[in-house]
């Protein structure tokens, strides 16, 4: 079983693996001060980093939920999305609308991955 903890928190994982299946907890942007598409990039880069750490990749993505401030932002966070999930291997996606995420953090994103 993979468990990584984050650095700052020592309340939780960042990565849980349990049978093959990876659980991803909330990943949000290093750089606050990004507009929506800067802070997706560094998100979803941020997951692709995981996934590969992890034996995975985002081919093996089933489930992501996105946190967002604002849902007048998800074209932007669509226009991102696409340069890193092919069209054949979309997982399934929620997006839910928040008060707040924390100073300047404009999304929040958890996943679930198989291994590959």
């Amino acid at each position: 079983m993979i468990k990584r903890s984050l650095p700052y928190e020592g309340l939780l994982h960042e990565i849980v693996e349990h049978d093959g299946v990876l659980y991803l907890g909330g990943i949000v942007p290093e750089d606050t001060g990004l507009d929506m598409a800067g802070q997706a990039d560094d998100v979803l880069r941020q997951l692709k980093t995981l996934l590969d750490g992890a034996g995975s990749d985002l081919s093996c993505v089933l489930q992501v939920t996105i946190y967002v401030t604002n849902l007048a932002d998800k074209a932007a966070l669509n226009q991102v999305w696409k340069r890193y999930f092919a069209a054949d291997h979309l997982p399934a996606r929620a997006a839910v609308g928040v008060a707040d995420l924390g100073p300047g953090v404009k999304l929040e994103l958890t996943a679930i991955a198989a291994r590959r």
